[in-house]
């Protein structure tokens, strides 16, 4: 007769010889920051349509957001022509749209029409508008489709990331989609409600169905505070980028629900208004257009100092427009320039200033002093601008700060043109430089120290102008990464964006989702929602 442990220790290998299965079912809930515009994935440019456009769009060519790299999705393989008009697409078989209807060609002939059309006034078109005339889309076959832009595009094969293939047969109220989720219910200005795709076409690699999860629940809230109190309580499972005081708070609560993803890639700036018409007096023109002053003031600035005392240390210091995050285009061989107030000194008193009394004037006895704006109620940009005051005055500079409502502001960087140095965040979405297009060249109307230039103010505007429209035709990526090294090179030379910190991603996720593996780019937490699992909400010891 077997013993009782002989049957016991069969049992438990008989467990363990099964496979486990990945748990599946539930809802995630999650929060959106703002309404979404539109449920039209080619239509978006906004942040909460964006995470819906990514939840539920099926794209043809996939950036991985932790390797940074290209994959296949609802194509197999591409190709592009050596002039860089041309991709053709050979497509997945046997998928279906969420209602049903088959997948092929047609869809992206159908997608691509759509995108290109003026009429339409898709952002996402913008990117593939590379010159006169229309795309052309043939499909050959089922399963290919060959897309000719009249023009070559430096990064063609990322830009389809961001463009969800729509139905060419499907109702339009069906809202049919090719990604792991689509839109079942909505209500506005409260939540948006996504059901699991039958249809949806991935599979792990025990070739079970993705999603795991059955839906995801995006509730609408504003209010940050209120989403960390709903988190803490269970009721969200997951929030992306807190600020560094929401961090800091949890990781005293319960350290084992916060993640940081890394240094982003947004960064925060100050830049001075060299704009020919603006209403400032000659004198500062002339400063804020001295390259040796930009150099100096950036010296003198305590990056450190900032990454500590207004983000706890969750930022680090930025001395470019690429953050070290963004592996592919990060030119690593530019010096950082060190908090050095001697050395702005010295610079400074070489472009004719000299220090009387503690006070800094230029050659004509004029007094150094510049008012720095910034848009009222973000706290952290707040703290920047005094510090940046104080670390200034270290150097005989007087510096005011004033803060201005956000459409103020704005006005004043675009239309009146009517202030003296500025600071902001530069957003970065894209990881390639085409992105920055309308920031780098000097006609550009985000080219925020002189915008909207006829013809480029200075020598180094120029040759950026240059080299910024070389790498958009390079016919390939060496040679483009090459170019854009030299434009991060003429930045760090010239400094009309003097960068101060890049912020780290910074994320609560609760102990019941599986599968969170936190990246830097959008959207962050929900990068591989496809994989990702549920298990019980507990509590997480919310106060009043």
């Amino acid at each position: 007769m077997p013993s009782p442990l002989k049957n016991l220790a069969l049992t438990i290998l008989l467990a363990l010889a099964v496979p486990v299965r990945a748990q599946t079912g539930g809802e995630l809930h999650f929060c959106l920051h703002g309404e979404p515009k539109t449920f039209n994935p080619i239509l978006v440019d906004d942040e909460a349509s964006e995470n819906v456009r990514y939840l539920t769009g099926g794209v043809l060519i996939r950036l991985n957001r932790q390797t940074q790299a290209l994959e296949p999705a609802l194509s197999t393989s591409w190709k592009i022509s050596r002039d860089r008009r041309t991709i053709t697409f050979h497509l997945r078989k046997g998928i279906h749209f969420s209602d049903g209807t088959p997948f092929s060609s047609e869809d992206v002939a159908h997608t691509m029409r759509l995108l290109m059309d003026p009429e339409t006034h898709s952002p996402t078109g913008d990117a593939f508008r590379s010159g006169e005339g229309t795309a052309q889309v043939q499909t050959p076959a089922s399963d290919v489709a060959v897309i000719t832009f009249p023009a070559p595009i430096a990064g063609l094969e990322r830009l389809f990331d961001q463009v969800a293939v729509l139905s060419a047969h499907s109702p339009k109220k069906e809202m049919a989609v090719l990604g792991p989720f689509y839109v079942a219910d909505y209500k506005a200005g409260s939540y948006v409600l996504l059901q699991k795709n039958p249809n949806y076409w991935r599979h792990d690699a025990q070739g079970h169905a993705l999603p795991y999860i059955d839906s995801v629940r995006l509730d609408i809230q504003r209010n940050r505070d209120i989403e960390l109190l709903r988190f803490r309580r269970g009721e969200l499972q997951l929030i992306n980028r807190l600020d560094a005081e929401q961090f800091e708070r949890l990781q005293r609560e319960n350290p084992a629900v916060t993640r940081n993803a890394g240094t982003g890639l947004d960064a925060e700036e100050l830049w001075f208004n060299q704009s020919p018409a603006a209403p400032l007096p000659a004198s500062k023109k002339s400063w804020f257009g001295m390259t040796e002053f930009r150099k100096a003031i950036s010296m003198a600035i305590n990056r450190e100092d900032l990454c500590r005392v207004v983000y706890a240390g969750y930022a680090k210091p930025a001395y470019g427009p690429v953050s070290p995050s963004n592996h592919f285009w990060f030119n690593a061989h530019l010096e950082d320039p060190k908090y050095d107030p001697q050395g702005a000194l010295r610079l400074l008193a070489q472009a004719g200033f000299r220090l009387d009394n503690d006070t800094l004037k230029d050659r004509a006895g004029n007094r150094v002093e510049f008012t720095v704006v910034t848009n009222s109620g973000n706290a952290a940009r707040e703290k920047i601008a005094t510090m940046i005051q104080q670390d200034l005055s270290q150097v005989g500079i007087k510096v005011n700060v004033v803060t201005l409502d956000f459409p103020s502001l704005i006005e004043r960087m675009t239309r009146t043109f009517d202030y003296e140095a500025c600071i902001l965040g530069l957003v970065n979405t894209d990881l390639d430089p085409n992105g920055q297009m309308n920031v780098w060249l000097s006609s550009g109307e985000n080219h925020q120290w002189n915008p909207s230039q006829k013809s480029p103010a200075t020598a180094w505007e120029a040759e950026i102008d240059k080299v910024m429209r070389e790498q958009a035709t390079a016919p390939t990526e060496k040679e483009r990464k090459a170019k854009f090294d030299r434009v991060q090179q003429i930045a760090a030379e010239q400094q009309p964006f003097i960068y101060l910190i890049n912020k780290d991603v910074l994320l609560a996720v609760s102990p019941s989702v599986g599968g969170v593996a936190p990246v830097v780019l959008e959207p962050w937490g929900l990068w591989n929602v496809d994989t990702l699992r549920l298990g019980p909400a507990p509590e997480l010891g919310a106060q009043e």
